[in-house]
């Protein structure tokens, strides 16, 4: 998206980073867990969505994805020892994706930074990456880093209060 910035003697054009937040379903263990996390996504469980930061460079360039989650999110025992609350090992991940997607994505606003991607980059290295859900999880991640790009504190709030 494009906006215009006009001076007295010519116009400028800025192009602006667009900024998405994505949802997809929790990963489990293959068989029974996989099937109630898929599930409970179907049927938009809140508090069961992995969510992510979504970067469209502007111009149109590659799009990137930005999360936080386990290392290994499908070991079950992994899973049993972050639902007691217990801190495990997490990881920042970027992924690059081909467009961004349709469904279960909001597009949140536009960055307020000149470069999106390399200041969610420079987030990444900042992040502490021990897990804890409910404490520093995925939903702290894409709260802090939406906030880092666009100013906007607790976007989930908002997105949860829209009934996405």
């Amino acid at each position: 998206m494009a906006s215009v910035l006009s001076n007295s003697n010519s116009t400028v054009l800025r192009f602006r980073d667009e900024v998405y937040v994505a949802a997809m379903p929790l990963r489990a263990a293959k068989g029974p867990p996989q099937f109630l996390m898929s599930a409970a996504y179907s049927l938009n469980f809140w508090d069961f969505q992995h969510f992510m930061v979504i970067i469209s460079p502007s111009p149109h360039s590659q799009v990137l994805v930005f999360d936080f989650q386990p290392k290994d999110p499908e070991d079950i025992y992994v899973a049993v020892t972050a639902l007691y609350g217990k801190a495990v090992p997490g990881a920042v991940l970027v992924r690059k994706l081909k467009k961004v997607p349709r469904n279960k994505c909001w597009l949140v606003g536009y960055s307020k930074v000149d470069d999106a991607v390399e200041t969610a980059r420079e987030f990444n290295k900042e992040w502490e990456t021990n897990l804890r859900i409910g404490l520093h999880d995925c939903r702290d991640y894409t709260n802090g880093l939406v906030r880092q790009l666009t100013g906007e504190k607790d976007v989930l709030k908002r997105l949860r209060s829209l009934g996405s």
